[in-house]
């Protein structure tokens, strides 16, 4: 049982101890990328990274561009100390993450131009081998780096071209699982990267795993992005039905798990990029600041009852400039903290609802919280307690009781203060 709770005894709440899901993955682990705050974000790298840290962040996802990392060609391309490499930037980020012992997933994407023939970095290198000679060169540069992720969202034509799975897997992917393999002891490599759906000109990430299994794809996991396809329609526990969508977002996952079983079944997955927008400012996919944090925790407790599900990677920590990029930070712009913030360092969903009886699952994530948190709900002037909460290990917990429809319910531990959550 990886949490149990103790009601208090003074009020008269129908509670029961639950242990975690059996069918849930073992061990999964909760994390976040942004790599532009990162690396240049307010402040220094090291306080950007103790930040993450004071919030829980287990592992960071972070890309290191092969056309930013080696703009010109190398003569000796498997040697990370070969003059035409500039390793700077991306070691910043990742020594710092290494200090705290922030675990890492290295992504690496972006084509230059001398590897395709002069096109953008998105166009995929005309050689079989020269990929695979940059992700030695990266394993070598970073030997502590056990997980890696090869390129971002190639089922859709803005991350590669042409956008063919069968090219992914021989120009990429295979020779990067061969590289790595051969450089890294205990590493693990993550294909597919998929988005959630093809768009115009792509591929759809269900036709995608199943084009990449007939090219005799090499992998130790299925990396995917869930995001919701319509925000205001979709949450990560309900998706509209639809028995002949190709498409995989959260509430759909049991899609992608489906065929990974069957095609890669000894992978496993992780889901690499996920968040959904607020609004203000993003008033055209955004959904309200309460409803993001919301859905921060049903997203974390929807990855942990997956079975192969091992990492579930926030995006992002803080708005991107352009309202038409992403608006799914924690925090805003302007570093204001949203109350996805606090869904983060204490999640909490409502995982069912009978009558008036209703279960809560959450997790004591933030690293200062210890062990010990009280369930509280709202009154017309103030919170009051309703349940003591004592957890173990990674800090999970479930309660079941009875809530009236529309009590608001929060988390309290170590003077942290989780979102409010309405009850349906």
């Amino acid at each position: 049982m990886r949490g149990f709770l103790a009601c208090l005894g003074a009020v008269a709440f129908v509670c029961a101890v639950a242990p975690a899901a059996a069918t849930s993955a073992p061990g999964i682990a909760y994390g976040l990328t942004d790599d532009a705050w990162l690396a240049s974000g307010p402040g220094t790298v090291e306080d950007r990274v103790a930040t993450l840290d004071g919030l829980g962040v287990q592992v960071v996802r972070f890309t290191v561009r092969w056309d930013q990392v080696a703009p010109t060609e190398p003569a000796v391309p498997t040697d990370p100390q070969d003059p035409a490499y500039d390793w700077a930037t991306p070691s910043s980020v990742l020594d710092a993450l290494h200090a705290r012992d922030i675990d890492v997933v290295l992504q690496l994407d972006g084509a230059p131009s001398w590897s395709n023939g002069g096109k953008p970095p998105n166009y995929i290198p005309t050689s079989a081998t020269s990929f695979g000679a940059f992700a030695t060169a990266a394993a070598r540069e970073y030997p502590w780096v056990k997980k890696f992720q090869i390129w971002n969202e190639p089922n859709q034509q803005r991350w590669l071209r042409p956008t063919s799975a069968p090219l992914y897997v021989t120009r990429l992917l295979n020779p990067a699982y061969a590289a790595i393999h051969a450089a890294t002891s205990g590493a693990k490599i993550a294909g597919g990267g998929t988005a959630p759906r093809g768009s115009t000109g792509g591929v759809s990430p269900i036709a995608w795993i199943t084009r990449m299994h007939r090219a005799h794809a090499r992998l130790d996991v299925y990396a995917h992005n869930p995001y919701p396809l319509n925000p205001k329609r979709e949450t990560p526990l309900h998706a509209p039905a639809c028995k002949t969508c190709t498409t995989a977002t959260m509430a759909t996952l049991s899609r992608l798990e489906r065929l990974v079983r069957l095609y890669f079944p000894r992978a496993r997955i992780w889901l690499t990029e996920y968040g959904y927008q607020s609004n203000p400012p993003d008033r055209l996919l955004g959904v309200a600041p309460p409803l993001q944090a919301r859905y921060v925790s049903e997203g974390a407790y929807a990855a942990y009852r997956a079975p192969r599900v091992d990492l579930l990677i926030h995006f992002l920590y803080r708005d991107e400039p352009t309202v038409a990029r992403f608006q799914s930070g924690l925090v805003t712009l302007h570093n204001a903290p949203r109350p996805a913030l606090a869904a983060f360092e204490l999640p909490l969903a409502e995982t069912a609802r009978t009558g008036s009886t209703t279960s809560l699952w959450g997790q004591l994530r933030a690293p200062d919280v210890g062990s010990v948190a009280v369930l509280e709900s709202k009154g017309e002037t103030s919170w009051s307690s309703f349940a003591r909460i004592n957890v173990s290990g990674r800090g999970y917990f479930r309660w079941r009781g009875r809530l009236p429809h529309g009590s608001v319910v929060r988390v309290h531990a170590g003077g942290l203060v989780g979102a409010p959550l309405t009850i349906t």
